[in-house]
């Protein structure tokens, strides 16, 4: 095992029957080592509200109370999680759902309150990645929630690009390691076109001309991150497209 691929998938992705359909046969057929790491806050959001538990967003931030990580915990952990690998097995793929706290996996902090309380929103302090590393030498895939612990028996609500940008840079120590952003969107895009590259200055300049605005900018900042602590490759595809090299748009430093 030289190299292996992290796919990271969007909540939308996850929620959606036909789609999460379509991309898992698209992940079944990928050749290789790979992780798969899922998001999950529609559906989130919905359980949320008929449980009548509201949902505080901050800048597009979920603001993670103690009813709301009950609710995160639940539909991250147990319905997203296991459904996708239950998926999985059915297309033969011999699969594991995790969290960061099996295994002690991920380690996170739980994030400064000031200036802003988001509760219990976890970031990132330790990858380990040995036990990634057995169950892919076994043909398992690992599949990965957007979850973390604190060491101090508390679950951390954790974005599900993070964890995919962390896992990558900790991999990308031992091995050859490519980061896929799969989305809803056939990749990073200039008036409706696809860009087939973009370098990190051509980044900042269209982040400048709000081009590049809302969710998109912190998926590119993890990606060029990555890039720079080791990832051999960074992509953002649409769902559909994840076995197309024509398709995407390429991260260049």
């Amino acid at each position: 095992m030289n190299s292996i691929k992290v796919i990271k998938i969007g909540g939308k992705i996850a929620e959606n029957e036909a789609w999460l359909t379509e991309f898992l046969s698209e992940f079944h057929q990928m050749k290789g080592s790979k992780i798969l790491v899922h998001g999950g806050g529609v559906l989130a959001s919905s359980i949320s509200k008929q449980l009548g538990i509201t949902t505080t967003m901050i800048e597009g931030r979920r603001v993670t109370d103690s009813k709301t990580l009950d609710v995160v915990t639940m539909v991250y952990g147990g319905l997203i999680n296991k459904k996708i690998v239950a998926r999985l097995q059915a297309l033969g793929q011999n699969a594991i759902g995790l969290t960061g706290a099996d295994l002690n996996i991920i380690e996170a902090d739980k994030r400064n309150p000031i200036p802003v309380d988001f509760g219990w929103v976890g970031d990132i302090n330790t990858v380990q990645v040995d036990w990634l590393k057995t169950f892919l030498e076994q043909g398992i895939v690992p599949v990965i929630a957007p979850l973390t612990h604190d060491k101090k028996g508390n679950m951390l609500n954790t974005n599900a690009d993070n964890i995919a940008g962390f896992l990558t840079q900790e991999l990308a120590i031992r091995y050859e390691v490519e980061l896929i952003f799969c989305f809803d969107k056939p990749g990073v895009l200039q008036e409706g076109l696809v860009l087939p590259k973009l370098d990190r200055k051509k980044y900042i300049a269209l982040k400048e001309e709000r081009v590049i605005v809302d969710g998109m900018i912190p998926k590119l900042d993890l990606g060029y991150h990555a890039l720079e602590n080791g990832a051999k490759s960074v992509k953002l595809t649409h769902f559909s497209a994840l076995n197309d090299q024509e398709k995407g748009t390429v991260l260049e430093a």
